[in-house]
């Protein structure tokens, strides 16, 4: 009987790990060997040039603003979304005021948890056209326009966000916390969910307050989809050089992910005579490093 189920179970593995080896190992492979040549990615001429493009990258000092970049999302990014949502997950399901006994939400909690998840379903596309029009660097810009109103920009002199080194890293970073933030609301209400609402119940009996039933009773019995979030939200942080690369402005250095000072908005570095070129995409792609391109 044991021999007979390793074929069974092996012919239902078998057509999902091709598909992967095609789709997601071949491609890393692909990427790998082109980094040891001086392809331009649309020529039929492809020369092996060794370590000359990873001598470029590393030589350069785009590499440290890159990686710098990285490490400020990977600490950041996950732990303001995370944060956020946890706090919101709680208040939507035990913030609410009741004369009895009893956790209850905040009035309207479901038109809220939709509210919340809705940016998490737009594209990326879309994403950067609303942002764009918030981050406009002129008086039509949302941002700027309420600044004006409230007298903290000069007419004269709006703000540019995402073209300014100082304000894009936040920026970004503020529009990913936006869309990403509902997901994770999601996934720590429905662990709240299954907590049994007799031990919330109790904790209020013995005179628990709102922080005290969250510190003792809630965050303890949800650590484990928090772990499972944060996990999550630090492999995804990753990979959003999309968004960053939709808001860029051109001429500036907007990219905290992709060290940008060229009106394309990326870094090219020469990489030999041949006038082969490496763009520097760390976090572009789950372990991109290197795309050699024209």
């Amino acid at each position: 009987m044991r021999h007979g189920r390793y074929p069974f179970v092996a012919g239902f593995l078998a057509v999902p790990v091709l598909l992967y080896a095609v789709f997601v190992i071949s491609p890393y492979v692909q990427t790998f060997f082109y980094s040891f040549t001086d392809w331009r990615g649309v020529s039929n001429r492809i020369n092996v040039i060794g370590f000359d493009n990873y001598t470029a990258l590393f030589s350069h000092d785009a590499l440290r603003w890159a990686l710098g970049h990285n490490g400020v999302l990977l600490v950041i990014l996950p732990l303001v979304t995370i944060v956020l949502a946890l706090f919101l997950a709680f208040m939507l399901n035990g913030g609410g005021r009741s004369d009895r006994a009893a956790v209850v939400g905040v009035r309207g909690a479901g038109f809220y948890k939709i509210v919340y998840f809705f940016p998490g379903v737009l594209s990326v596309a879309i994403l950067a056209v609303l942002w764009q029009a918030v981050y406009r660097g002129d008086q039509g810009g949302l941002l700027n326009g309420l600044l004006m109103k409230l007298g903290i920009v000069d007419e004269q002199q709006p703000w540019a966000f995402v073209a300014s080194p100082t304000w894009v890293l936040w920026c970004v970073i503020a529009v990913l916390v936006w869309a990403g933030v509902g997901f994770y609301l999601v996934l720590f209400t429905t662990a709240m969910q299954s907590i049994p609402r007799e031990l919330f119940e109790a904790a209020i009996l013995d005179g628990a307050g709102r922080a005290q039933t969250f510190f003792r009773v809630t965050l303890p019995l949800v650590l484990p989809g928090i772990l499972s979030g944060a996990v999550l939200a630090f492999v995804t942080s990753l990979d959003e050089v999309v968004i960053a690369l939709f808001l860029q402005a051109p001429g500036a250095i907007t990219l905290p992910v992709v060290i940008a000072d060229l009106p394309d908005g990326v870094v090219w570095l020469p990489a030999n005579s041949a006038g082969s070129r490496v763009r520097v995409t760390l976090g572009a792609g789950h372990g991109d490093l290197v795309g050699v391109s024209a």
